[in-house]
């Protein structure tokens, strides 16, 4: 198989969005089925990609000697491909029932399905030149969508999640930078780049860059203190929140963490470190942080997006234990919260479209008029929580051992975070399914749901809520299969 075949996956989405509004469509179903077909195909493509991995680098253009743009499918990037391959068709065919009514819809799917080109960039990228790039251009083609309802709040919203980009794009450009004057090459070598002789006595200023580094890529990951935009990023439509807090955006920041990681910098250099007890310190603080507010939220959307908050840093404290156990723990959180949170994202969207109620003292009694949804919110809210048999006790559990395996206080710190931050995730999400299910035990407010009409939503809506509810238990029902790939994964072995 030609090399070039790799390309496909990433260049055919984004051309094909960016013509969208070109073509004129003549009703909403046909442009809705131009787009489903799309993401099918990119699916389609990525995971045929994945299964039939070329032996050579792709290198699409070089700037300047080690500053190539070059494609490689080794096995971190298989997992992050594969994993927004399953998701992205679900997430269109959500999308067309909740944006039908919306303006402007034409451009939503345009940069809605660039998006899914561009983050398939990032998972496909062979070397940190490469990521960074797409990294980058992340960015550009989810801003549309942060502003896509361009009032105030809106335009807000995407101020500040441009702001906290281009300033974290900043940091990891220090990183890039000695990355390439220092490495022995900018492709991602598992193990790291540096060479030790050659870095004798520039160790700790290393260490220095890879704080200021995973604090860049970090951003996107809305590790404590940098995750103020996360929240903000509600404001945009649901399909866009679900993408933004369960797969493209946010994965893609504790993907960059896990490259620069495992990758670039390499364990050898930074375990046991100040470098290494920084980042697992903030992981830790991060963890516990986001569980408080969430429980504080009464907003449900933004509740989530707190919930996104802390539970990203599982994925971070996981990459920075920095040892095989702790990056397989981080990468099956990666894998479990992604399956969760998008769940749990879509069920409040349809509350919201159906209803037009946002904040949980509103939805008291809701679940006897939506109990289809609020079914699929209970299986992946105990998926969040960690009950067994559920993707979030396989990711959580695994977590837990790699810490305890570790042994410092810091590992131990993060993993003592962890169970707190379980016993509060059980806290704010039966808050709501309580509020849900008996609204009597908490005081009826049955005028709000009166006057919202609630009800179920189409099947549009319903087969990726009832689909992604399901792989939440099958992923923990068959996590030994996930889990003995992950292991080869973070040995180095794929």
């Amino acid at each position: 198989m030609s090399k070039y075949v790799i390309l496909l996956p990433i260049i055919f989405p984004i051309v094909a969005g960016a013509l969208l509004p070109l073509f004129g469509f003549r009703s909403r179903r046909a442009r809705n089925i131009y787009v489903e077909l799309v993401t099918a195909l990119t699916s389609v493509l990525a995971v045929w990609m994945i299964l039939h991995r070329p032996s050579e680098d792709f290198v699409l253009l070089n700037l300047a000697g080690e500053l190539a743009v070059m494609l490689h499918i080794d096995g971190l990037g298989m997992v992050f491909a594969a994993l927004i391959s399953v998701l992205w068709p679900f997430a269109a065919l959500y999308a067309f029932e909740y944006m039908e009514h919306a303006e402007k819809d034409n451009a939503f799917f345009s940069f809605y399905t660039m998006t899914f080109g561009v983050t398939l960039g990032i998972a496909f990228a062979g070397n940190l030149m490469t990521m960074y790039m797409f990294y980058e251009m992340l960015t550009l083609v989810t801003l549309p969508l942060v502003m896509h309802g361009m009032d105030k709040t809106a335009v807000a919203a995407g101020r500040k999640y441009m702001t906290y980009s281009i300033g974290g794009a900043a940091f990891a450009f220090i990183g890039f930078i000695f990355v390439y004057r220092l490495g022995d090459t900018m492709n991602f070598t598992f193990g790291g780049v540096f060479d030790g002789s050659a870095i004798q006595g520039k160790e700790d200023l290393l260490r220095i860059v890879y704080v200021l580094a995973v604090f860049g890529f970090g951003v996107k990951a809305a590790i404590f203190p940098f995750h103020a935009w996360l929240p903000s990023a509600s404001i945009a439509p649901t399909p866009v929140t679900a993408l933004l807090h369960a797969v493209a955006v946010v994965k893609s920041g504790a993907f960059a963490i896990i490259r620069i990681t495992y990758y670039s910098y390499g364990t050898d250099l930074l375990a046991g470190s100040f470098a290494q007890k920084l980042v697992l310190g903030f992981a830790a603080v991060t963890v516990l942080y986001g569980s408080v507010r969430a429980v504080k939220e009464p907003h449900l959307k933004r509740r989530l997006a707190y919930s996104t908050i802390s539970n990203l840093s599982y994925i971070v404290f996981g990459a920075a234990l920095m040892t095989p156990l702790g990056m397989t723990g981080g990468l099956l959180h990666l894998i479990a919260h992604a399956f969760i949170k998008i769940t749990l994202f879509y069920c409040a969207g349809a509350i919201l479209h159906r209803t037009g109620l946002e904040y949980v003292r509103d939805m008291d009694g809701i679940g006897r008029k939506m109990p289809f949804v609020t079914a699929c919110f209970f299986a992946a809210g105990l998926g969040l929580i960690g009950i067994p048999p559920m993707a979030g006790f396989i990711s959580k559990w695994n977590l837990g051992i790699a810490g305890i395996a570790e042994g410092s206080e810091f590992a131990v710190l993060g993993v003592a975070a962890v169970l707190v931050s379980a016993l509060l995730t059980a806290v704010y999400i039966f808050g709501f399914l309580i509020r849900a299910c008996f609204p009597a035990a908490l005081g009826d407010r049955p005028e709000a749901l009166k006057s919202a009409g609630a009800s179920d939503p189409s099947w549009r809506m319903k087969l990726p809520m009832a689909v992604l509810a399901v792989m939440v238990l099958m992923i923990g029902i068959f996590a030994e299969p996930i889990t003995e790939f992950l292991t080869r994964v973070s040995n180095g072995l794929i």
